[in-house]
């Protein structure tokens, strides 16, 4: 099973470390081969997805990702900019579904901003559209109007990009407590209109699965006020990002969020949902259990050995339940580690 392993910039290549280090441990025919993206991309080859990494991607059975972004390559043009890497690998690869869960540990409650009885036990997943919407749309840019510099993008969605979303989410919902939140904004945008229109006629096609739908701004407030209402949400690119971000919170960290983003086949890229963040680059500080979870999705949906998925996932448990802790989840009388002691626990839990 061929791997792409793209580390990227800033904290990138130090979690990307502890999850291949983890998967090595495994003892799976996985080939592990890594190829320079985003700012370190542009260092190598003047481009944030060298071509050499684009046919590596194009070439493997999965991808695992680390992270892009730096604030010196600000200022390069847009087309050169470290975040082009993962919109053009989505595009490239057709990644159009993404999949971010959303799982209190137990023994992180007590690191998540709700009191302990609105968020204990919650298990959620959001599945975001990622190849449409106000994105992609065009046109777009910027415009003299009347004297004045006129911002514009498009919104926009078609009926068979809805309708492929939607059967994700309900799929992923038969495997889990069969309900389905879509979400949407149909009260004012015409997109949202055609949206839930789509949304509903798949559901016909899934008679097990209860639909419900959402507006946004009334989602966005119930995921602080009762997020255990929910099962599976399924969005449009824009609501996801958002939402997914909101919902990462209710974890505790930012840190401990896996996410996987597949295309029709199946193939997909696995990244932590988190960012760069150069300012803790290098100090070894970075959580990389989102990274190690990340690795432990691309084993179950797209290398299709689930049961490897499942010693990853219980080995972080027991990490947890053991009380090591990095800094972003660290709570009084439980240990702090850095974060090549994090995954060496990993590993000996394995």
């Amino acid at each position: 099973m061929r791997v792409a392993i793209l580390p990227g910039d800033g904290i990138g290549p130090e979690i990307i470390a502890q999850a291949t280090k983890v998967l090595r441990t495994l003892g799976l025919p996985l080939e592990l081969e890594t190829a320079p993206v985003g700012g370190a991309g542009y260092e190598a080859a003047g481009d944030p997805l060298p071509a050499k990494t684009l046919a590596l991607a194009k070439e493997a059975d999965a991808i695992l990702f680390g992270a892009v972004g730096d604030a010196r390559y600000d200022k390069l043009e847009r087309a050169k900019r470290p975040e082009q890497a993962i919109l053009g690998l989505r595009k490239a690869l057709g990644l159009f579904a993404n999949l971010r869960p959303a799982r209190v540990h137990a023994e992180l409650a007590a690191a998540s901003a709700l009191k302990p009885e609105v968020e204990a036990g919650l298990d959620i997943l959001i599945v975001r559209e990622l190849t449409g919407d106000i994105y992609f749309g065009e046109p777009k840019g910027v415009r003299d109007a009347g004297g004045e510099r006129e911002g514009f993008d498009t919104m926009r969605y078609r009926e068979s990009e809805i309708g492929r979303i939607a059967r994700v989410a309900f799929e992923a919902a038969r495997k889990r407590a069969r309900r389905v939140c879509s979400v949407d904004k149909a009260n004012v945008l015409e997109t949202s209109q055609l949206w839930r229109e789509v949304v509903s006629a798949e559901a016909a096609k899934y008679p097990d699965i209860e639909l419900s739908h959402m507006y946004v701004d009334n989602c966005a407030m119930q995921l602080v006020r009762n997020p255990k209402q929910f099962d599976v949400i399924v969005t449009g690119n824009l609501f996801g990002d958002i939402l997914s971000d909101e919902a990462s919170m209710l974890t505790g960290s930012i840190g401990m969020l896996p996410s996987a983003a597949l295309n029709e086949s199946g193939k997909g890229l696995y990244e932590p949902i988190h960012g760069s963040a150069p300012d803790i680059a290098g100090r070894g500080v970075a959580n990389p259990l989102a990274t190690i979870l990340s690795a432990a999705m691309m084993l179950r949906y797209s290398l299709r050995t689930p049961q490897a998925a499942e010693r990853i996932e219980g080995a972080v448990a027991r990490v947890l339940q053991d009380g090591l802790r990095t800094a972003d989840i660290y709570t009084a009388g439980m240990r702090k580690v850095g974060t090549e002691q994090m995954g060496d626990a990993v590993v000996a839990a394995l």
